[in-house]
């Protein structure tokens, strides 16, 4: 990614059945239930994800099989940074043991496929990566920042009984791993949350002024300040240069994100 000065993103809203109303401090409330916020930066798409339900339990294909039965997309491999968390609030990625895919495929039909998954409650600064494959949940109670390949290509194994929304079997169980996860990631002492072929991330506290290190994309957790004077705000996106000057008096929590060279 190169870009000759600072851009911010612009974000669009998207409703889902599982979202909320109120989305402060990143944004002002809404008047339908608003799931995800999107960043489109062109290589590397951004979300904030808004939970007051359970989302549906679901597994991403990765670039081969995307691009075959889906007109060419990329795959989807991803990775979750948990911003706020209600108490008790879950996250599922891969099993809590390695299943058949005839239990997994009776599981999706019966519902007894969630008691299969590993769940680990989420708190801030939690940080899950999920390769293309994975199954998985975003349970309710949560905001989280999530990084993705550019895709929307998702398969439903298991809605929780919800009417109007189909489930991807087929497709679902031909992509699925069907064994554990490592769960949460451990951070770099250099601050990396997640290093892939499609992004890496990294997360920066700034208080005073800072030099922006690489072409990247700026995503503002917390807190306000300045890139090169222009104001910057919580749940803002931004495209900046190498050499970007960052300010901030309070102090801003920041994530980098970039596909490397």
């Amino acid at each position: 990614m190169t870009t000759a000065g600072p851009t911010r993103i612009e974000p669009e809203m998207v409703e889902r059945v599982w979202g909320a109303l109120d989305l402060t401090p990143w944004y002002p409330r809404q008047s339908a239930k608003t799931g995800e916020v999107w960043f489109d930066s062109g290589d590397i798409l951004v979300k904030f994800i808004f939970t007051t339900g359970n989302l549906s339990v679901q597994v991403h294909p990765g670039d081969d099989y995307a691009a075959s039965h889906h007109n060419g997309s990329a795959g989807k491999t991803e990775m979750w940074h948990i911003l706020r968390a209600d108490p008790g609030a879950r996250i599922a990625i891969g099993f809590q043991k390695p299943v058949t895919l005839e239990a997994a495929r009776q599981g999706a039909l019966d519902g007894s496929i969630v008691s299969m998954l590993a769940w680990h409650e989420a708190a801030p600064g939690d940080t899950f990566f999920t390769p293309a494959g994975t199954v998985h949940a975003i349970g309710a109670g949560l905001v989280l920042c999530e990084i993705q390949q550019k895709s929307d290509v998702t398969y439903r194994l298991y809605d929780w009984g919800r009417t109007g929304r189909p489930l991807h079997l087929d497709d679902g169980f031909a992509v699925a791993a069907l064994g554990t996860h490592p769960g949460r990631s451990t951070p770099g002492d250099d601050g990396t949350l997640a290093r892939c072929p499609y992004f890496t991330t990294e997360k920066q506290y700034v208080r005073g002024v800072a030099t922006w290190p690489r072409d990247a994309l700026m995503i503002v957790l917390e807190g306000e300040g300045s890139v090169d004077g222009a104001a910057c705000a919580a749940g803002q996106v931004w495209r900046l240069p190498q050499g970007a000057n960052i300010a901030s008096s309070p102090g801003m929590t920041l994530l980098r994100t970039y596909v490397e060279a």
